[in-house]
């Protein structure tokens, strides 16, 4: 009864030994890849077209807002118009940024896949480690843009 009661402690021991020298294994295979998102994002080739389309029409819809506002009495109806128009913002806001994200996110799968990446995480969640690949993400955008 002695050597059973041993081995169904040590089986689970064992077994969870096996595992943990398997997931060991399994992350030393990992090549990870860091970057900075903001950076990326702001060095895109179209961000500055994109940013001066984004803030004019929150401009716009500030000022449909205001107009809109200034016509109503109730305080309710009026915190209805701001964040509609509010909401309306951020949609086109969404529209047009959705290109460069894809762009984004297009570059830095084609970067990892020619440096052998498993994965891609922002630079800002890492301590320690990983390889810098934000310059060479720009560089892809720009040479996608041309």
């Amino acid at each position: 009864m002695m050597v059973s009661m041993k081995k169904a402690v040590l089986f689970p021991v064992l077994v969870g030994f096996i595992l943990s020298m398997a997931a060991g294994i399994a992350l030393a295979e990992e090549k990870i890849g860091v970057l900075e998102p903001q950076k990326v994002l702001s060095q895109h080739p179209k961000m500055a077209q994109v940013s001066k389309q984004v803030q004019a029409i929150v401009q716009k819809k500030q000022a449909e807002a205001k107009s809109a506002i200034e016509k109503e009495k109730d305080n309710k109806k009026k915190e209805e118009i701001y964040k509609t128009k509010r909401n309306e913002a951020a949609t086109e806001e969404q529209k047009l940024m959705a290109p460069l994200f894809k762009d984004i996110d297009l570059a830095i799968r084609s970067v990892a896949k020619a440096k052998g990446l498993t994965v891609v995480i922002s630079k800002t969640r890492v301590f320690v480690g990983g390889v810098d690949i934000t310059e060479d993400v720009i560089r892809e955008l720009k040479k996608k843009a041309q």
